[in-house]
């Protein structure tokens, strides 16, 4: 299939527009492969039926069959991206699988794909890497891995139709397949204390027979009210070691399975203990003989696990070495080989993003004095002073040396938000100016056409108002109106930035609007912030998996910022929190309840880039493969992530 066209879309839109043809298939040459498609009132039903023509079995492993389904999901231009690309947001969850595609810009119709026969367990990529971050590239879907005999054969067949949105992809879903199961969870990244509650809604009719719920191997309760299945248990009870022991008996020094520890440290038993708390715990459902399954990621009570990441950043990632530019420093950190890393690279260097670990040590000192923190925290602010914030020229640069050979307008926002945390916790009015003196700086060198990220409008203006500094909250409001001016001018015609199109450009628009409405309650700002929140949330799925659920799709993060230089979707990346705070200023200002708990999943949905032990990753890397190597991992890299635990720390008190 070439082309797939929406009756009457006045935009013309290709959905299956790829670099690949749409029904390709890989397959091993064992496999016979059939396909067929037929279309009956507005859907497309596809078939392909794989048969050994071998005369020996034939077992498959995930990555051997693939389709293609090549959804037109690349960045162009803005005015081509909301007309004539969309979002795919995948879910491969075995016989319960579906794909729904949302046009990027909102406008309806949009695609869905839902599974009718078969079981899909991942996909891949293949990208076109010379467009770099501009192309998600080729979708892959991959039957789950089986077995068949000589002339034996299984199935996969979907449905593709036309939706009117979110709400709409998922009425529908159960009126296509009668076999359809709904999962959901009520947060599916959850602290230790917390219940893990799901549901599961079947679209026919079951008895209790008919139902098995495992975690570990281990049966999981349930019970049942008006058809729907609920199942909630303490966090206390996901205890993988537990499990493990109960099934192999084996000794502790062999059962050193948590993979996110960092290299170094020794397997204790005591380490091994709490480890087998945390982490993933998949929860595998069948009902009425139907499988699918649930992603849940489990971690510490967030103080705790705050103070463990600040504890972490401070031992790990902070350089020590008097003489040394990057004394004091807070640098990327390889849990691979247990070591500090440092390269003038933009992505690898000694500032730019990974200044949000020093935000974050701030944030958290104001609710948990800490003398080692604090200690290290001033030690760090030296060094920015020294190096990056050249005060006198009222220049934010790229690394040390006060390097501005690369101009970075992102990096004013993130500085002056540093300084305006300093302020909170010491007081010191000199901070409070210098934030003020970094904004204005930003807007000098033409920040009001620029869509930062993370600019710190509202709370920089309160505190310049509470601080009776009235001409720098004057001068500093203006400069804000001016550029949401433009924003509105602009309206969903975004302006390339380092990527043609992205979340992180929509998610400054959004959050800018919404900062401003709080500060001047002004009807055309508010309406202008609500136009922009709903294109922003057409990033995010709703798939019943802790990296994707109210997750922003981003797909070249790994390769910016991580030591695997692996484009390919991130989920997740921590800039997705971006969505989150937009949610939250909406739910404040509008009183909307929903986008209260929507604005938590996303916040929470990033924290699973933290493991248990204060350790973290820059980014997970989600398709089985990318260009044909593997994927699905956590890189390596503690990198650049901190902003996505900053984020929840500024909304929650501990």
């Amino acid at each position: 299939m070439k082309s797939l066209i929406a009756p009457k879309d006045k935009h013309q839109m290709n959905w299956v527009e790829g670099f690949m043809e749409w029904g390709t298939v890989k397959a091993p040459k064992t496999l016979k492969v059939e396909h067929s498609s037929q279309e009956e009132k507005g859907i497309l039903t596809e078939s392909y039926r794989f048969t050994n023509i071998s005369d020996v079995p034939v077992f498959t492993s995930l990555r051997d069959i693939s389709i293609y389904t090549t959804f037109a999901d690349d960045y162009c231009s803005s005015e081509v991206c909301t007309k004539k690309r969309c979002h795919t947001h995948i879910w491969c969850g075995g016989e319960v699988s579906y794909v729904m595609a949302l046009r990027m810009g909102g406008e309806a119709p949009h695609l869905g794909l839902v599974l009718t026969k078969g079981s899909l367990a991942g996909y891949s990529i293949e990208r076109d890497l010379a467009k770099g971050s501009n192309d998600r590239g080729d979708f892959l879907l991959h039957p789950s891995p089986t077995e068949l005999e000589p002339g034996e054969s299984f199935d996969i067949q979907w449905k593709l139709f036309w939706h009117e949105g979110k709400d709409d992809f998922y009425r529908q879903l159960p009126l296509l397949n009668h076999k359809f199961l709904r999962v959901e969870a009520k947060q599916y990244v959850v602290f230790a204390g917390e219940d893990i509650s799901l549901t599961v809604t079947p679209a026919f009719d079951i008895s209790q027979e008919d139902i098995h719920i495992t975690r570990a191997g281990k049966t999981v309760k349930y019970t049942m009210a008006d058809g729907i299945i609920h199942v909630q248990e303490p966090t206390s009870a996901c205890n993988i070691l537990q499990d493990k022991l109960s099934i192999y008996g084996e000794p502790w020094d062999n059962l050193f399975f948590f993979e996110n520890a960092d290299h170094n440290l020794p397997a204790s038993p005591e380490r091994i203990s709490e480890a087998s708390r945390y982490g993933e715990h998949r929860y595998e459902i069948e009902v009425g003989g139907v499988k699918t399954f649930c992603r849940i990621y489990v971690l510490p009570e967030f103080k705790e696990l705050v103070k463990r990441r600040c504890h972490s950043i401070v031992e790990k990632q902070q350089f020590h070495k008097p003489g040394s530019p990057l004394d004091g420093a807070y640098l990327i950190y390889d849990r691979e080989e247990g070591h500090c890393v440092y390269r003038p690279e933009n992505d690898f260097n000694g500032g730019r993003e990974r200044v949000g670990m020093g935000v974050l040590i701030a944030r958290y000192l104001q609710s948990c004095p800490d003398e080692a923190l604090e200690k290290s925290l001033r030690k760090y602010v030296a060094y920015v002073e020294r190096e990056l914030y050249d005060e006198e020229n009222n220049l934010v640069t790229n690394d040390i040396g006060y390097n501005d050979s690369y101009k970075r307008l992102y990096n004013y926002p993130w500085v002056s938000l540093l300084y305006l945390e300093l302020y909170t916790l010491w007081g010191d009015k000199a901070s409070l100016r210098k934030a003020y003196k970094i904004m204005k700086s930003f807007y000098t060198q033409g920040g009001s056409r620029f869509y930062a990220i993370e600019i710190p409008l509202r709370q920089i203006l309160l505190l310049l108002k509470d601080s009776s500094m009235d001409k720098e909250y004057d001068e500093l409001k203006a400069c804000f109106a001016e550029h949401c001016n433009y924003v509105l001018q602009k309206d969903i015609l975004y302006p390339a930035h380092e990527v043609n199109y992205e979340q992180s450009i929509v998610a400054p628009a959004a959050n800018l609007l919404l900062q401003m409405y709080q500060i001047t309650g002004e009807e055309f700002i508010g309406k202008g912030a609500g136009r922009q929140l709903k294109v922003l949330e057409l990033f995010n799925g709703l798939q019943p998996d802790y990296r994707q659920y109210e997750v922003a799709v981003r797909h070249w993060d790994g390769y910016w910022f991580g030591k695997k230089r692996q484009y390919g979707d991130t989920y997740p990346h921590y800039w997705s929190a971006l969505t989150g705070n937009a949610y939250l200023s909406f739910g404040e200002i509008s009183g909307d309840a929903a986008y209260r708990e929507k604005a938590e999943a996303a916040f929470r949905g990033v924290l699973s880039l933290f493991f248990s032990d204060g350790g973290a990753s820059c980014a997970y890397v989600f398709p089985a493969s990318v260009n044909g190597e593997a994927a699905d991992r956590y890189d390596a890299y503690a990198n650049d992530q901190d902003w996505g635990m900053y984020f929840y720390l500024r909304e929650h008190k501990i």
